[in-house]
Formats: C-alpha cells, sequence, structure tokens
C-alpha cells in the first residue's frame, strides 16, 4: 500500500522514518528530526559517520528519542547532480529494503532540479516496481508480510502518487506475462487476460479466432499456427479517450507464447525463456493500460497476434510460400523468423481499422542483442518526427533506446526471392535490419516506429526496480509518449 500522508509528528511517529540528505543542502524537516534526535544526526554527519553519497543507507536507532524503531538516512550525493532517474534508482532501493512500514519524508528528497510533484509520481512508480514479485508455481512458497509505504508532504500530491502507481502497475503487469511458462499462458489464456482488462473498463474487444483469420486471408499468423494444437488469436481492443475516434495510434504487440524455431529448431540451451516470446505483446498491453487507467485523451488500437511456433506434420517448412493479409506473398526461408510474419497481419489488421500511426514491439532478433547489448531497445522507423517524439519520452521515463538504420537497399534485399514478392529472412543480410525492413513492406507510409526489445525484454539479475526475469520494458515509455501526446 501506498498512501499519503499530509500531517507528521516526529516524535510520535511509529513508523520508521525514511530521510534524504544531500551533501550540500538541507531541509527544515530534517532540522526538526535533528532537535528530536538530540542533535544526533548533525553531528553524525559533520563527523562524516553517516554518509551522504548517492544510494549509502544509514541505519539509526532513535534509543526511546523518538518513537520510530528506526530513522533511514538515505545519501543523495550533491543536489546539483540529482535527476530524475536518481530519485527513482534510489527509491526503489529503500523500497527493496524495508522490511516494516515506512514513512518517506517527500520533502527531504526535493531539489531545484525536480518538482515535489514529479518526486511523488516516481517515488510511487519506484515502490511499486521495486516490491514487485513474480507470481510462481511453488507449492511451499513463504508468506511475507506486506510493508506499508507512507509519503508524507505538505503539499497534496495524491493525484501525483496516482499516477506512479498506475505506471508501475501496468509495468508489473506486463513482467508477469512474460514470466508465465507457455502451458500457462496460449494465446487462449492471453486473450481471456486481456478481455477480461476491457471487460472491467468497458471497452470495445475484438478477438478474431481462426475461421475469420481464414475469411480475413491472415495467412502470416495461419501459417506459424500450423505447427500447433493451440488455436491463434488476433486480439483488437479500442479505446477512444476523444469525441471523435480520429489520430488512432496503434501499439502492435508480438504474441509468440512460445517459440520452439519450428523446423529451424532452436539449440536445446536457453530455449525455456521462449515463453517469453510475448514479451511485446506484454509491454504494449502494459501501455494501453496506462492510458485508459489514466483516461488519457488519445485514441488508441491494441492489436495482437497471437500464437505459439511448434512442430508437426503441418508445420510450415523452410521454402514454403504464404500468402499475407496485405496480399503479398512470402517465401519462408527460416521458421524461426516467426514473429515478423505474425505481426506483417497484425499490422495490416491495424491499418484495416483505421490506424494513423502504429507502434509495434517485439521480442524479434538475437541479432539487436548483438548489435546494442541488453540494456537498450533498438528503435526503426520511417518518420523520424514521430521518433523524435518517442525519444523525449523515453529520456524521461531513462528507457534507453537507439535508433537503428533503414535503406533503401534493405528493402530490396528482401526482393530476392525468385518464387515470391518477399523472402522472410535473406541470408547473410543484418538480422535485426532485415527484421524490421520486412514489418516496413506492411506498413508502407503509415508513420511507424518498430521497436526490438530482444535484448531489453528479460533481465538476467536483480536490480534497484525490479527482480531478474520480465522488465516490462518500454511500457512506461509509450505511456509517457501518450500522455505527452494528450
Amino acid at each position: 500500500m501506498i498512501e499519503f500522508k499530509s500531517s507528521l509528528k516526529i516524535k510520535n511517529e511509529k513508523t520508521n522514518l525514511v530521510v534524504g540528505v544531500f551533501s550540500d543542502i538541507s531541509h527544515d524537516i530534517i532540522t526538526q528530526l535533528d532537535k528530536a534526535l538530540n542533535k544526533r544526526l548533525s553531528v553524525s554527519l559533520e563527523e562524516g559517520l553517516i554518509p551522504t553519497n548517492f544510494k549509502d543507507i544509514t541505519p539509526i536507532y532513535p534509543l526511546g528519542q523518538i518513537e520510530s524503531k528506526k530513522v533511514y538516512i538515505v545519501g543523495l550525493g550533491k543536489s546539483t547532480d540529482f535527476t530524475v532517474e536518481k530519485c527513482r534508482k534510489v527509491l526503489g532501493k529503500v523500497a527493496k529494503a524495508a522490511k516494516e512500514d515506512v514513512t518517506i519524508l517527500l520533502e527531504t528528497f526535493d531539489c531545484k532540479a525536480v518538482s515535489i510533484n514529479e518526486l511523488a509520481t516516481v517515488c510511487a512508480e519506484a515502490i511499486t516496481l521495486s516490491t514487485y514479485k513474480m507470481e510462481t508455481y511453488k507449492t511451499e512458497e513463504k508468506a511475507t508480510t506486506p510493508v506499508n509505504f507512507f509519503i508524507h508532504c505538505d503539499s497534496q500530491i495524491t493525484d501525483d502518487l496516482n499516477r506512479g502507481v498506475i505506471y508501475g502497475e501496468a509495468t508489473n503487469s506486463a513482467r508477469q506475462l512474460l514470466n508465465e511458462p507457455g502451458n500457462k499462458l496460449t494465446a487462449t489464456d492471453l486473450a481471456s487476460h486481456i478481455a477480461q482488462f476491457a471487460n472491467e473498463h468497458e471497452l470495445e474487444i475484438r478477438i478474431v479466432e481462426k475461421d475469420e483469420m481464414e475469411q480475413l486471408g491472415m495467412g502470416g499468423i495461419l501459417g506459424v499456427n500450423r505447427g500447433s494444437v493451440q488455436p491463434p488469436k488476433m486480439i483488437v481492443v479500442k479505446y477512444q479517450g476523444t469525441p471523435r475516434f480520429e489520430n488512432i495510434t496503434a501499439l502492435v504487440g508480438k504474441g509468440l507464447t512460445f517459440d520452439t524455431g519450428g523446423y529451424c529448431l532452436k539449440p536445446r540451451s536457453g530455449m525455456e525463456a521462449m515463453k517469453g516470446d510475448m514479451g511485446g505483446a506484454a509491454s504494449a498491453f502494459g501501455a494501453f493500460q496506462v492510458a485508459v487507467r489514466l483516461n488519457l485523451p488519445v485514441n488508441l488500437l491494441l492489436v495482437i497476434p497471437s500464437t505459439d511456433n511448434m512442430i508437426s506434420g503441418d508445420a510450415i517448412k523452410p521454402g514454403d510460400i504464404l500468402t499475407t493479409m496485405s496480399g503479398k506473398t512470402v517465401e519462408v526461408t527460416n521458421t524461426d523468423a516467426e514473429g515478423r510474419l505474425i505481426l506483417a497481419d497484425g499490422i495490416t489488421f491495424a491499418k484495416h481499422l483505421g490506424a494513423s500511426k502504429i507502434i509495434d514491439l517485439a521480442t524479434l532478433t538475437g541479432a539487436i542483442i548483438a548489435a546494442l547489448g541488453a540494456d537498450t531497445t533498438g528503435a526503426f522507423t520511417n518518420n523520424q518526427a514521430f521518433l523524435d517524439e518517442l525519444q523525449k519520452a523515453a529520456d524521461l521515463t531513462n528507457e534507453y533506446m537507439w535508433q537503428m538504420p533503414l535503406f533503401p537497399r534493405d528493402q530490396k534485399a528482401l526482393r530476392n526471392s525468385d518464387v515470391a514478392d518477399l523472402n522472410n529472412a535473406p541470408i547473410g543480410k543484418p538480422g535485426a535490419i532485415m527484421a524490421a525492413a520486412f514489418l516496413k513492406e506492411f506498413v508502407e507510409d503509415t508513420p511507424w516506429i518498430h521497436l526490438d526489445i530482444a535484448g531489453t525484454a528479460d533481465s538476467k539479475t536483480a536490480y534497484d526496480l525490479g527482480p531478474k526475469g520480465g522488465t516490462g520494458v518500454m511500457v512506461r515509455t509509450i505511456a509517457k509518449y501518450l500522455e505527452l501526446q494528450g
């Protein structure tokens, strides 16, 4: 629980206190606390017994001078060097460390660089993100008592706190979806999960089933699904935030619930991680949730093509020809390049439904990891102004994104098939670029951004703002972009 607290009596506060301390400035509330502690705080700071380096956390035991059991002194470094991202990280570390109810004295984190309202949003977001724990299927899961966080501030910050919680919860929703095993999250399960949210918020939802896909000519997703016993789903949810449904942004997420690679079979080592090949769908849905819960004045389509990629006697083979919803034919030279095939139909369908702009998200290529590592999302576009706007949002949320190139020669390389319009994976060409170029064939002139999150959707280790596993990457960036548009 995160709750706003407008009044505070330092001597009588029973929860543990969290106090931020800059090396170069102080606040009145610290002076009050120091007086209540009989100058122990100021003396310890002067003598260097309490470090003020960034992210140093030092507990003080009041010894009955105040009712709190502990006071956590959090080093913030120089106020001139303090940023929103530093605030997010340090509060994430604090929240992870808290084992009992705490009251965060938010004013002590205040400086000229960051407004108190921004601090409140970041504080709630950081707490929500850092305290997320993956739901597991262990039969002897240890029960833990949840920690309550009280945020004290003289200003009214309830709305700001609520915004931070919504951002954090939507990101955690994406994390949990990615962490689910393939047998617990089929395309049908994913559709049911999204439908539950849509129904709760009285949103229009359409789930295109296999027979309708056949009528619509969605040969991309149908081709990938041929090896599976699980039916495919094309999940579409509409959110209308303005009087007229126009200027529509489509969020198209790759919903590949498990990827064996098909007949171009992936190696055994690490295949279990392919349960996360629907990270694009998870993040698209997360950003969509933020827009809906904040009632943003924007118009959205959430489009999730979903299936798994399995092997059977009917599965697609290298050399097979598929006809996509757009009418374009594709020679499948690599059955493990399946994400772009289902996204092609998702993008075409989004355009068919009236999308003015498209952002697609996908754990699409290992090549993007080779290029940018595990901390940076690769971004491709056909509209620089559109990407520049998204980059502003990424800068505000501190999610790292780097623009990758797309040249006319890349489109030409896709058209080297002797038997079809396109080759889904030309041999010897840059993998991430070829995947993006393939999607561009279906976007055509619609303003479009492709985000390859193969490296960033999952973390191998715990960090200040979360545990190992799904990260919910780009949820906050896209949500912030939509918020700025509104």
